[in-house]
């Protein structure tokens, strides 16, 4: 069978449909955040269950084994953290603001080495300004921010527990739901839903695990770029901006704004560690824009970069933060369902097909009743 490119109509109905799904899911994200969440630890554990089906073991069985291994797992590390959590937990919000003080510096050394190579900014006293407004802002921040972040932490980790509990039921019951989905499917185009559904299944297991081994290659490359130049806790700093990394633009923004606050604090007197973090952020982003991520995300999406960027965009507009972080997975799976639809829709074999199977059982069906 001749295979039919998706035209231009099909692909505004995969632009459309992709923004109306964003913005239902904007209205559940209590909901789509730990199913999004499952997902990632689905496609993370799925290897290790296939070779213990492989090995001979059952398929309940190993659903049950790797899930639960993975949950003694998070139970381990959350025992060995919890002391030193429990100790430190009234020492978070002097903590930030050592790093918000360290940050400040940081803006008002810059600002007045500016002021010192441009006159013009000198005369309009930038420094005089950049401190009020850092004062004022500094003076806000613990009572409008880090309360209001404690408690969005806490009100989500109801929510979050149920990640671990659907990754065990994708495991467990995936193929269920496959042949569940295949016997409502008329026979005439039940190939193509059976290419469908593999095709949707491979775009997210190469989106999700993509997305994991670019954020194991940032976490490396970043927190041997920080470790290189003095900054402390350099692994940790590179994991969390390889996790924030995962929304577009907002993410790698937050990233940068961590690791400097880290780096100026850590060295006061000495800007050029701070410089140099920002250096060695930046060159990572780039690798990864134009190296790890076509290699990894940029295999699994298939898709032209136009698309991504616009839809990027879009997914930020109709959905905010979590648009941005939805978008690309989101759009994947749209768009092999539409590509999809569209060659079944227009391919008039398929159909004939349909119409004959239609009338045959209609025929069968009434045989005997004149």
């Amino acid at each position: 069978m001749n295979e039919r490119h998706s035209g231009p109509i099909v692909w505004t109905g995969i632009v459309a449909v992709t923004c109306l799904l964003l913005f239902l899911l904007r209205q559940m994200l209590w909901l789509v955040i730990p199913f999004l969440l499952g997902v990632i630890l689905y496609y993370l554990l799925i290897p290790v269950m296939r070779r213990l089906i492989l090995a001979g073991v059952g398929r309940n069985l190993a659903a049950m084994i790797v899930a639960g291994g993975f949950l003694v797992f998070c139970a381990l590390i959350a025992l060995l953290c919890s002391p030193w959590i429990l100790a430190h937990v009234g020492y978070w919000p002097d903590l930030i603001g050592h790093y918000l003080d360290g940050g400040a510096a940081f803006v008002r050394n810059s600002v007045l080495m500016l002021e010192q190579k441009f006159s013009i900014l000198h005369g309009a006293h930038l420094s005089d300004v950049v401190n009020k407004r850092m004062a004022a802002y500094k003076e806000n921040f613990a009572q409008q921010h880090i309360a209001g972040f404690l408690v969005m932490a806490i009100s989500w980790l109801p929510s979050l527990v149920l990640a671990p509990f659907l990754a065990f039921f994708f495991l467990r019951d995936g193929r269920r739901f496959k042949k569940f989905l295949g016997h409502a499917v008329p026979n005439a185009f039940f190939e193509r839903t059976l290419d469908l559904l593999h095709e949707v299944d491979q775009t997210a297991r190469r989106y999700f695990q993509g997305l994991l081994k670019l954020t194991v290659i940032d976490t490396l490359m970043l927190g041997g770029g920080l470790w290189a130049i003095g900054v402390s806790s350099p692994l940790v700093l590179g994991l969390l901006a390889a996790v924030l990394a995962w929304v577009p633009f907002v993410g790698s923004i937050l990233g940068c704004v961590t690791v400097i606050l880290v780096a100026s604090t850590d060295a006061p007197n000495e800007p050029l560690i701070a410089y140099s973090a920002i250096g060695v952020f930046v060159l990572v982003r780039l690798l990864d824009d134009f190296i790890f991520m076509p290699l990894t995300l940029g295999r699994s999406l298939r898709m032209h970069p136009l698309i991504t960027v616009l839809m990027i965009f879009i997914g930020g507009e109709v959905a905010g933060v979590a648009g941005l972080m939805l978008v690309l997975p989101l759009l994947a799976v749209v768009m092999a369902v539409g590509k999809t639809l569209g060659q079944v829709i227009t391919d008039p074999r398929l159909r004939a097909r349909h119409r004959y199977a239609t009338a045959l059982r209609t025929r069968q069906a009434s045989a005997g009743l004149v």
